[in-house]
């Protein structure tokens, strides 16, 4: 598979997902929509990693806008038939030794369980989502892919923390740690999660509970039944707003513009025909149609409610226990399928990865498996994640 859409410096450490701006080199969220956009400025992120010496290595593809399954539909990589992101492998490979994405509907997690390396969504509003390429502003986070809870929290430590310039930035300062003790933590597994997984993602998911009750960690199965609802309301809200996002794209300031055409309505309609691809056109149709007059109460309206349910629910469970394990995916693994089945598999897919982009909070894939935790446990879930880690040194 073709890793980078862009290839920056050889001496580079930093991969970049497409969809975080890097000063003057192209960016394009794995849209041809975008083609030849070249920002001004980077990723306040970017910024900061840069601040401290770090060099990017290259802008890593990702699926169209990062709203596919793990990235296999970026316009600019070429997929060799397996299912992996780009960013997670070039980690998992050692060609970076670490790497930013943006996680918007749970691609970034499960590409990091796929390639078997760390990815940290951290609390929302933790780090600054300045100059990513936004479709979902309520629920997507920039985070980091790493091989290890320590990289991983290296890099928390850098570029978490306020950000004037972004809206939604807290201000509240970070310390993470992945080494705190967790002997007494609780952990639960969600039943309902683990019914709709294949027999190897329960086995991994099994015998990593088994590794943290070897570390003292108490686990215990529990009932959680809005993971449907959750997913359904996050999907709703993920399209509408993505809709919204997206509508700025329209061929005539910048990226790509459509060769014919005979008015400004043709312009628009024939730059975004030809520069979007299948998934982001249905996410759109799917994003207007709820947000439609007669669809807006029913649909976006309650969707909206489903999202405060779902949170204080998920606080009453988090009163009562450390961190949530759970599968990332259905699967270890995922066969090529065509962008024609793409919007309902990712919807289904949604259900393990939707609570954590719904209600802002944080969650870590380790070793094929997440842990989801309250806002600001990222401590906690890379302390677990840490103990189990250094069971295999």
């Amino acid at each position: 598979m073709k890793y980078y859409a862009v290839k920056i410096s050889d001496k580079g450490s930093i991969a970049v997902d497409d969809t975080i701006l890097v000063k003057g080199a192209q960016t394009a969220a794995g849209s041809r929509i975008l083609e030849g956009f070249k920002p001004l400025f980077s990723a306040e992120a970017v910024t900061r990693l840069e601040e401290k010496g770090y060099t990017v290595s290259g802008k890593a593809n990702v699926g169209e806008f990062g709203l596919d399954l793990v990235g296999e539909f970026s316009y600019y990589g070429e997929n060799d038939g397996t299912l992996k992101g780009a960013s997670a492998e070039l980690v998992a490979k050692g060609e970076a030794s670490a790497a930013l994405g943006v996680d918007v509907n749970g691609s970034t997690r499960r590409a990091a369980a796929l390639s078997k390396v760390n990815f940290l969504k951290p609390t929302y509003g933790t780090v600054s989502r300045y100059g990513v390429v936004s479709t979902a502003a309520s629920g997507e986070q920039l985070g980091v892919y790493a091989k290890d809870t320590a990289k991983v929290k290296e890099i928390m430590q850098i570029i978490s923390g306020h950000d004037e310039k972004d809206g939604t930035s807290l201000k509240k300062e970070y310390e993470y740690s992945d080494t705190a003790d967790v002997n007494g933590k609780k952990v639960c597994i969600i039943k309902e999660l683990m019914e709709k997984a294949d027999d190897e993602v329960k086995a991994l998911v099994n015998t990593y509970a088994e590794n943290l009750r070897k570390n003292g960690v108490v686990v215990e199965e529990v009932s959680f039944d809005l993971c449907d609802v959750a997913n359904t309301a996050w999907q709703i809200l993920y399209s509408a707003e993505t809709c919204n996002n997206v509508s700025r794209y329209d061929g005539v300031k910048y990226g790509y513009r459509a060769e014919n055409y005979k008015n400004i309505d043709e312009l628009y309609v024939n730059s975004r025909t030809e520069g979007f691809n299948f998934l982001t056109k249905a996410v759109i149709l799917y994003g207007s149609d709820v947000l439609s007059k007669n669809r807006y109460d029913a649909c976006y309206g309650k969707s909206l409610k489903v999202r405060r349910v779902v949170c204080d629910k998920f606080e009453e469970l988090m009163k009562q226990y450390d961190a949530v394990l759970t599968p990332v995916a259905s699967k270890a693994e995922f066969a090529p399928y065509d962008i024609s089945e793409a919007f309902i598999k990712v919807f289904n897919e949604g259900v393990f990865t939707a609570i954590p982009n719904l209600v802002g909070t944080p969650a870590l894939v380790s070793g094929g498996v997440q842990l989801i935790g309250w806002h600001f446990a990222e401590s906690t879930l890379l302390s677990l994640a840490g103990s189990v880690e250094r069971m295999g040194e």
